[in-house]
């Protein structure tokens, strides 16, 4: 078996913020706190595979879960200082994108 010749702690990195819709929901979660039903309506994803990448970034320590006592009970999302690091990336990502990315009709 060939051993990587990675960093572990990068290749980790790249697993977490590199599997689908992650991205997307870090960078809507840029703009601050937000409820499940808004990020879920910024982004063409389901209900479900939101619920499992919030659950995974809660996980990871890169989004905080806040319960509000409220009636309906209300919960929000934000990122958490580590989310937050990750600003610079996400934000030069998208001037890569804006740079180099075309965008073809279908």
């Amino acid at each position: 078996m060939e051993q990587s010749t990675l960093c572990p702690r990068f290749q980790r990195g790249m697993d977490i913020v590199s599997k689908r819709w992650t991205g997307l929901i870090i960078f809507q979660l840029l703009s601050g706190p937000q409820r499940f039903c808004a990020v879920q309506s910024a982004l063409p994803i389901s209900g479900r595979l939101l619920s499992e990448r919030f659950k995974d970034l809660e996980n990871e320590g890169i989004v905080d879960r806040h319960v509000y006592p409220d009636i309906p009970v209300r919960i929000e999302y934000s990122l958490t200082e580590k989310g937050r690091a990750l600003e610079p990336i996400i934000r030069e990502i998208q001037i890569w994108s804006q740079d180099w990315i075309e965008i073809t009709e279908a």
